[in-house]
């Protein structure tokens, strides 16, 4: 979907392990069409079944996020939650393992999340933004009306505050989620374009 992207290295291996190059700066400015600001780097550890979602913060600023899995298996989840938008309430997932060691990148005003596929699996992001609670919200995961594809064969496990969060409804009824247009404007200032 438009504001996601799946960025796959190539990996070089011999008797003495291997060697990859997970994030390239250039190669993610020419597809995004500006520079990632990094502000914070994350990492996070799963137990099997644990879900991570669906996150996102208010843009302006927003927070985007390259995310990448150095260990495990992770189911990761891109929703398009920005109000407007032509693929409003629709969902993209990437694989992502230690086998092809793919990473995704996550623009401002898209919903992000994932869920473990096995124990012990790590996420490392890199975030344009520092974390901020006041802009920071999560819609529920569990939405029937989104019907994001986890796994049926995991128990599964989320905090308190992603079990309480909203639906995707809701949340529009409440105004809480980032509107298509102000995320294009928000986009365009990135680029260095201004919009007429």
């Amino acid at each position: 979907m438009a504001g996601a992207w799946e960025f796959t290295p190539k990996q070089h291996g011999d008797d003495r392990g291997l060697f990859l190059e997970w994030m390239q700066e250039t190669t993610l400015t020419a597809t995004i069409g500006h520079r990632f600001r990094l502000a914070q780097a994350n990492h996070s550890i799963s137990s099997r079944g644990t879900v991570r979602a669906v996150h996102y913060a208010d843009v302006p600023p927003g927070q985007a996020k390259y995310v990448y899995c150095p260990r495990g298996r992770i189911l990761d989840v891109v929703v398009d939650i920005r109000v407007g938008s032509p693929t409003f309430g629709r969902y993209d997932t990437v694989l992502l393992d230690e086998a092809d060691r793919r990473a995704v990148y996550v623009a401002e005003g898209l919903g992000h999340g994932f869920v473990a596929l096995e124990d012990d699996s790590a996420l490392t992001y890199l975030c344009s933004e520092p974390y901020n609670p006041g802009r920071e919200h999560t819609v529920n995961a569990l939405d029937p009306a989104l019907a994001l594809p986890w796994p049926t064969d995991l128990e599964l496990l989320l905090s308190p505050r992603d079990r309480a969060a909203p639906t995707l409804a809701e949340a529009q009824e409440q105004g809480a989620l980032p509107r298509y247009e102000d995320c294009q404007d928000y986009y365009q200032r990135l680029t260095g374009h201004t919009v007429g």
